[in-house]
C-alpha cells in the first residue's frame, strides 16, 4: 500500500502538464536564490520536529506492515467462515490504506496515523467491529484498543508498538480487493451504503490532491512550512473555525499549481500573496467539479442555499465534493486574512534578505492583542471527551457573540489551558473580544447573558444525549480585562514595557509534533497548574463588568447542577 515517498524538495523541471482550473500565473523557473533561500528554509524547520527521523518512518512502514498482512489474513478467515471457494479464498485480498498527513508525507514526530480498512463485499461492518476488534485484540503490540461504532465516521482507534492509529472501515461492491486499486475510481461508490462513503472519501481526497500538483516534493515542503507557521500563529484548528490540514493542504496545492515551477521558498511567499488578496468567498478549487449521477450531495451554492453562507470555502476534489470550511465563521476568517497579510509583510523582507525564516514562526502576542477577553471554564471530572465536545461547541459561542451588535470580533485561542487548582481536571479556554467603537458615546452597556447561557444549555443537552454528563460537570464563562488575566493565568506577569512573559507563554514548546486536522495542540506550561485559586466571584468585580453565577436546575425533571452566567458589561470608552 502507498507510504509516503521521499521527503527532498524534488527536482525543478519545468512542467508541461496543466494544472488546476486555470493557467499558471507564472512558469518561471528557480534562480540559484531561491534555492539557497529554500536549504535556509529546511534548516530553519529542523528544530521545530517538523521531519520525523529516518528509523522512525521505517518502524511506522514496518507497523503498516503488519496490520495490512492482519487485515488479509482476517479476511481470509471470515471468507471461509462465510463458505467461499477455496480458489477464492486465496485471492480475495484485502487492503490498508493510509490517508491524511502520513499519506501526503507531511506528517511530524509523533503523529497518529489515519488509516482504512477495504474489504470485499461479503464482509460486513459488524464482522470489522467485532471479529476483526478480537483479532486486535490478541495482538501482543496493541495498546489502547478501543472501537466508535456510532460515530459519524465509525473509526477502531489503538496504539500498535507505540504508535497511534485510527482505522475506519470501508466494504467495496466487490468480490476481491486487487493490490493495485485506484480509490479515486468515482465507480468504487456504486452501491455503497454512506457510511462506506464517508471512510473511503479522506483517502480519495488525499490521493486526488497529489494527483494535482506538479511537484510532490516542493507541495510537502511548503506544507510542512505553511503548517507549521499556522500552528505557530494559533489559527490551526478545523473544530474552533479555523482551517485543519486538509484545508490547509488544498491552500498550499492550489498556489503549486498556480506556480508550477517554482522552489518551496518562493511558493510559501506565494501562498502569502494569493491567499492576502483572495476575494472571499469565492471557492478555492483544484479541479472542475465532477458530476457522477450517484445522487449524493456535493457542495453547489446555485443548488442548495446552505452553502451560499459559507465564508471562506475551500472545496474538496474527489466526488462528492464538499466544502473543507464550514465552520468558518466571521472572526475567524478576519483573523487568518490578517494573519495572511502578516505573512506576506514577512516573507517579502526574507527574500529581500532583511528578515531569517525564523521570524515566520514567532508566536503571536494574543493576550497582548485584545484589550477584552471572555474566559470559558469546564470542570469536567476525570473524562476527557467531555473537553472535546466542549471545544466542539465553542465556535457557537463565536458565532453568538458574533452577531451582537456591539461586537466586531471574537477571536479564540486554540491552545487551552489547565484551569483553577481546586478544581481537580479542568479546563479553560481564552477569547480575545473586539468592541464596536460607538461614535459620541463615553459609555456602552452589553448585555451577553443570552449569548452565553444558550451557548451552556447546548453543550449540557449534548453531553446528556451522549451519556457524558455527570454531576460534577459544570461550564461557566466570565469576563476580564487584559490587566486581570495574569490572576487566572500566572505566567502573564505584568509588565508595563514588556512583552516577554506572553511570548514565553505563546512559546513553550518549539517541538509541534502532535499533527491533527481537528486542534492545534501546544504543551500547556506546567506552572500554570500551580495558579492562584479562583472560585465564585473572581478578580474582585472590575469597574466596568459584573459576573453573576448562581446555580441553577436546567431541565425542571432531571435536576442538575449548573452554572448560569450573568454577563452585563459597561465598558467606558
Amino acid at each position: 500500500f502507498p507510504f509516503p515517498s521521499g521527503l527532498s524538495p524534488g527536482s525543478f523541471q519545468q512542467t508541461p502538464k496543466h494544472y488546476g482550473i486555470t493557467s499558471p500565473i507564472s512558469l518561471a523557473l528557480p534562480k540559484e536564490a531561491d534555492l539557497a533561500l529554500t536549504q535556509k528554509l529546511t534548516e530553519t524547520l529542523k528544530p521545530y520536529g517538523v521531519f520525523e527521523e529516518e528509523l522512525e518512518l521505517q518502524r511506522r512502514i514496518l507497523v503498516l506492515g503488519k496490520l495490512n498482512t492482519l487485515v488479509k489474513e482476517w479476511i481470509k478467515e471470515i471468507s471461509d467462515i462465510k463458505n467461499l471457494p477455496a480458489s477464492l479464498i486465496d485471492t480475495v485480498g484485502g487492503k490498508i490504506f493510509t490517508f491524511g498527513s502520513y499519506r501526503l508525507g507531511v506528517h511530524t514526530k509523533g503523529a497518529d496515523i489515519d488509516a482504512l480498512c477495504v474489504a470485499p463485499r461479503h464482509v460486513e461492518r459488524t464482522d470489522f467491529f467485532s471479529s476483526f476488534y478480537e483479532k486486535l485484540k490478541e495482538q501482543e503490540e496493541v495498546k489502547d484498543l478501543r472501537a466508535v461504532e456510532e460515530a459519524f465516521v465509525p473509526v477502531i482507534k489503538l496504539a500498535f508498538d507505540g504508535i497511534e492509529i485510527d482505522i475506519l472501515f470501508a466494504r467495496l461492491a466487490l468480490q476481491t480487493i486487487p493490490e493495485n486499486l485506484d480509490l479515486r475510481d468515482d465507480g468504487l461508490l456504486k452501491n455503497l451504503d454512506i457510511r462506506c462513503i464517508r471512510s473511503l472519501n479522506g483517502c480519495r481526497v488525499t490521493d486526488e490532491i497529489l494527483h494535482l500538483v506538479p511537484n510532490i516534493g516542493n507541495f510537502r515542503l511548503t506544507l510542512r512550512t505553511i503548517k507549521l507557521w499556522a500552528k505557530r500563529r494559533n489559527i490551526y484548528s478545523n473544530i474552533l473555525g479555523f482551517l485543519g490540514g486538509v484545508s490547509w493542504a488544498m491552500l498550499v496545492a492550489r498556489t503549486c499549481q498556480l506556480y508550477p515551477n517554482a522552489a518551496a521558498s518562493t511558493l510559501v511567499h506565494k501562498f502569502f500573496l494569493v491567499f492576502s488578496k483572495w476575494e472571499w468567498p469565492n471557492p478555492v478549487l483544484l479541479k472542475q467539479p465532477e458530476d457522477c449521477n450517484l445522487n449524493l450531495p456535493v457542495w453547489d451554492p446555485r443548488v442548495t442555499p446552505s452553502d451560499r453562507y459559507h465564508l471562506m470555502p475551500i472545496i474538496t476534489p474527489a466526488y462528492p465534493q464538499q466544502n473543507s470550511t464550514y465552520n468558518v465563521s466571521a472572526s475567524t476568517r478576519a483573523v487568518m486574512v490578517e494573519e495572511f497579510k502578516q505573512g506576506l509583510a514577512i516573507t517579502d523582507e526574507i527574500l529581500q534578505n532583511k528578515a531569517e525564516w525564523s521570524k515566520l514562526f514567532e508566536a503571536p502576542n494574543f493576550f497582548q492583542k485584545y484589550k477584552f477577553f471572555f474566559v470559558i471554564f469546564l470542570c469536567s471530572g476525570y473524562f476527557s471527551a467531555r473537553v472535546g465536545l466542549v471545544e466542539s461547541k465553542i465556535r457557537i459561542l463565536v458565532g453568538n457573540l458574533e452577531k451582537n451588535e456591539f461586537i466586531t470580533l471574537a477571536h479564540v485561542n486554540p491552545q487551552s489551558f489547565p484551569g483553577p487548582k481546586e478544581e481537580e481536571f479542568s479546563t479553560m479556554w481564552v477569547i480575545g473580544i473586539v468592541f464596536k467603537k460607538m461614535e459620541g458615546s463615553e459609555n456602552l452597556n452589553v448585555d451577553l447573558t443570552f449569548d452565553i447561557q444558550s451557548f451552556t444549555d447546548t453543550v449540557y443537552r449534548q453531553a446528556i444525549s451522549s451519556k457524558m454528563f455527570e454531576q460534577e460537570m459544570k461550564i461557566s464563562a466570565m469576563h476580564v480585562k487584559r490587566r486581570q488575566l495574569h490572576q487566572l493565568l500566572p505566567n502573564l506577569k505584568r509588565r508595563k514595557h514588556s512583552t516577554e512573559s506572553l511570548r514565553q507563554m505563546n512559546d513553550s514548546s518549539l517541538d509541534m509534533s502532535i499533527d491533527s486536522d481537528n486542534s492545534m495542540s501546544v504543551p500547556s506550561p506546567t506552572s500554570m497548574l500551580s495558579s492562584t485559586p479562583f472560585m465564585g466571584p473572581p478578580l474582585g468585580p472590575p469597574k466596568t463588568s459584573t459576573a453573576d453565577l448562581s446555580d441553577v436546575p436546567l431541565i425542571p425533571t432531571n435536576p442538575i447542577s449548573v452554572v448560569k452566567n450573568s454577563i452585563k458589561l459597561r465598558l467606558s470608552r
